[in-house]
């Protein structure tokens, strides 16, 4: 009897000590979980982190039509609303990461069974973690080379993190959250990014094939690249698909036909800084936002960084125009004027530069070494000059810029310099009359090789295309219209130390011409007629009130173009006459939003009154004059336009620069041509010419632009103003019609 009672109280004792080592184990276990939770073990993410998980997004740069231009990043990331993804996303995403999402909390239970087991059995199949797990490692990284104690502790704080992002956010939000979060290869982080990166679309847009494709590339970027290991990619992409068949996402026969769907990389296009469109836009946007972030903060008084707080850029720019604007270079450039500039100088001695020596090319040659990266590198580990120039004159790989492509080859950094000395640069940049955006921007050839931009960086002489400017001055003066008569004679102005100066013209003298005539040949006698009369200080002041900053000698000769501007100054300025008079500073942003689309700030045209509308009306007809019948002739004669456009052309000394700036009711938009060295140049003002060189590009962007019925660019005649008992009828050509066509067949 004795022996059965203390056998039931050992047996109570057991029971009770068990109860007591599992309590204790619970215990235990909850307040590992508790101070896990707290931190105790590490930092843990806070409930505002969680509500706003900070991670690099990279910057938008959006055109005015919605397309993304570029981005400015740390890594290429941009974030997406579930409602921006096709329902085929998260689809094949769950198919093949996480069958159970819909039912599980954060942690699924049978999966963390199912690889214990496999661990216990050494059979192990799939893996344990799920979405949101991945999402919490994804959003809060563990760090690189844990030891296995602090790497199942990092494990732990995943699982509790997982279970509070399921508390914080839906189902719906958590996969866009993953989907934002994951890298795809190819510096493409998130799906905007991937979807841009490999098939040049909107996330929205995708098919359900590449939907799979980029759930199935998630697990590994690398082995599941379709451009590195295009089998390996296949062969996932259809494994996704037939998980996508067996949860009931798509049917069998949906699986048997699109698993013969080959895969498509044809709009594959590493996005990075240097290629895309607008290259030159967004390097010159990139320093000017950079200024903006430093005076503007954020919520935390942080300022804004560009590179990771995800801001959306709305621009000016319309993709199309910048576009058509692109391809009006490449094809002018590449297929017709540098071949002729080859041919021009085939054969000459010290070509292309003209009229300089050996010692001055040699000269000219090392300080455009001394300019380039390579020398500074250099430069700045100690070299000397000589070891450096051993550098510059030994033979090594690189890649060279081609109006056929990029090449490769051997040559050496000095070669290489020479070698682009050949190549004409060609800019352009137009303004949207009426509000001052800027609709495109072309600073050089290709930013990967040349990346000086001669839209808002360089300075050169403007030429002719100085010359409405002071007659816009004079317009303004009840003493002038263009039907006014001059005396087409030479014209002397006495300078402030007693000498004389007088320019040549081009054109045979005598008789008299109206303004309207003068403008249109760029007679350089009645400009320095008009200089005279007012004087340089005016017309310098004059330009100012349109926007032009750049500094100007108060020399007579300015009247013929002889100061260095910018070219986004003279089309913005230019903007002003066909904008009734009233300036208005070129545009590139119209609002900045942040990563949740809140604006930050909106931007709003700067005006200011340069001229009153009816000399401003004055001026536009002076300038239809120049293509009616002048030196902007082959508008019409060549390219076909019918439609009244005011037009200026310019030709800088030694025909170095040519220029030409076309206004329309709508658009105002300026071409310059000319090589980055002056001493460059065609040797004859016939190919030198700016209605030579830089007037094609214009007419080829133009036709494309009004080809274009989506952009309803106007083709209508200029308004005239309203000014009762005004007379603005200037139909006053001076020269008889035969006259005019020996003039017009030198264009």
């Amino acid at each position: 009897m004795k022996d059965k009672k203390t056998s039931k109280t050992g047996q109570s004792h057991a029971i009770r000590n068990l109860w007591i080592i599992f309590g204790s184990l619970l215990v235990l276990l909850i307040l590992f979980f508790i101070c896990v939770a707290t931190g105790v073990f590490g930092t843990m993410p806070t409930f505002e982190e969680l509500e706003n998980p900070r991670t690099n997004l990279a910057t938008e740069i959006i055109s005015a039509d919605g397309k993304i231009l570029g981005t400015y990043y740390v890594e290429n990331r941009s974030n997406v609303r579930y409602a921006e993804l096709p329902h085929y996303m998260p689809e094949a995403l769950i198919s093949i990461e996480d069958e159970r999402f819909t039912q599980h909390s954060g942690i699924d239970e049978k999966a963390l069974f199912r690889v214990a087991f496999g661990v216990l059995t050494g059979n192990k199949k799939g893996g344990g973690s799920t979405i949101t797990q991945q999402l919490a490692k994804n959003l809060f990284p563990r760090g690189e080379n844990l030891s296995k104690p602090k790497l199942v502790l990092r494990k732990f704080q995943e699982w509790i993190t997982a279970t509070k992002l399921e508390h914080n956010y839906s189902k719906e939000e958590i996969v866009a959250m993953y989907l934002n979060t994951v890298a795809f290869g190819h510096n493409a982080f998130g799906i905007r990014a991937a979807a841009s990166t490999f098939f040049d679309k909107k996330p929205i847009d995708m098919t359900i094939e590449e939907c799979a494709l980029m759930a199935g590339v998630v697990n590994a970027p690398t082995r599941y690249s379709p451009i590195r290991n295009p089998e390996n990619s296949l062969g996932r992409r259809n494994l996704v698909l037939r998980k996508m068949a067996e949860n009931g996402y798509i049917t069998q026969a949906e699986y048997d036909s699109i698993s013969q769907i080959p895969l498509d990389m044809t709009h594959f296009n590493i996005r990075d800084h240097n290629t895309g469109q607008a290259t030159y836009f967004r390097e010159f946007l990139r320093g000017e936002l950079n200024e903006w972030a430093k005076n503007t903060t954020r919520a935390d008084g942080q300022p804004y960084n560009i590179y990771r707080d995800g801001l959306r850029i709305y621009t000016t720019i319309d993709s199309r125009m910048q576009n058509y604007a692109e391809q009006a270079v490449k094809e002018f450039m590449g297929k017709e004027l540098q071949p002729m500039f080859y041919n021009h100088w085939k054969g000459h001695k010290n070509a292309p530069f003209s009229n300089l020596t050996a010692d001055q090319i040699d000269h000219l040659l090392e300080t455009s070494m001394k300019r380039s990266d390579r020398y500074r590198v250099l430069k700045n580990e100690g070299m000397p000059l000589d070891s450096i120039k051993a550098v510059f004159d030994r033979p090594v790989r690189m890649t060279v810029f081609s109006w056929d492509g990029p090449i490769d080859t051997v040559m050496s950094p000095m070669d290489s310099i020479r070698y682009y000395k050949w190549f004409l640069q060609a800019s352009l940049i137009s303004i949207e009359t009426h509000t001052g955006h800027v609709k495109a921007y072309v600073g050089g050839l290709d930013y990967r090789f040349f990346k000086y931009d001669h839209v808002t960086q360089a300075r050169r002489q403007v030429g002719s295309t100085f010359k409405p400017f002071l007659y816009s001055y004079a317009m303004g003066d009840s003493e002038f219209t263009p039907c006014t008569k001059i005396p087409n004679i030479p014209y002397n102005i006495e300078l402030p130390d007693g000498r004389f100066w007088s320019p040549s013209n081009g054109g045979g003298g005598g008789g008299e011409i109206t303004l309207k005539s003068a403008l249109a040949q760029s007679n350089n006698w009645i400009s320095a007629y008009l200089m005279n009369h007012y004087g340089p200080e005016a017309i310098i002041t004059h330009v100012r009130r349109m926007g032009v900053e750049s500094p100007i000698d108060a020399v007579p000769s300015i009247c013929l173009g002889s100061c260095d501007l910018k070219l986004i100054e003279m089309v913005g300025a230019m903007s002003t006459f066909a904008n009734k008079g009233v300036y208005i500073k070129p545009m590139f942003i119209t609002r900045i939003e942040d990563k949740n689309g809140n604006v930050i700030q909106r931007f709003s045209p700067e005006e200011s009154e340069a001229m009153s509308e009816i000399a401003a009306y004055k001026t536009i007809e002076l300038m239809k004059g120049v293509v009616q019948s002048g030196t902007g002739v082959r508008l019409r004669s060549l390219y076909g336009f019918k439609n009244p456009i005011a037009g200026k052309t310019g030709t800088t000394q030694k025909n170095s620069d040519g220029y030409f700036m076309g206004i329309t009711p709508d658009l105002t938009t300026g071409v310059w041509v000319g090589a980055d060295d002056r001493s460059v140049h065609f040797r004859s003002t016939r190919l030198g010419q700016g209605s030579h060189t830089a007037l094609p590009i214009w007419a080829l962007y133009m036709k494309k632009v009004y080809n274009d019925p989506n952009l309803k660019v106007s083709k209508g005649d200029f308004p005239k103003p309203y000014a009762p008992g005004v007379d603005l009828d200037f139909n006053c050509w001076q020269y008889e019609n035969e006259e005019r066509d020996e003039f017009i067949d030198e264009f």
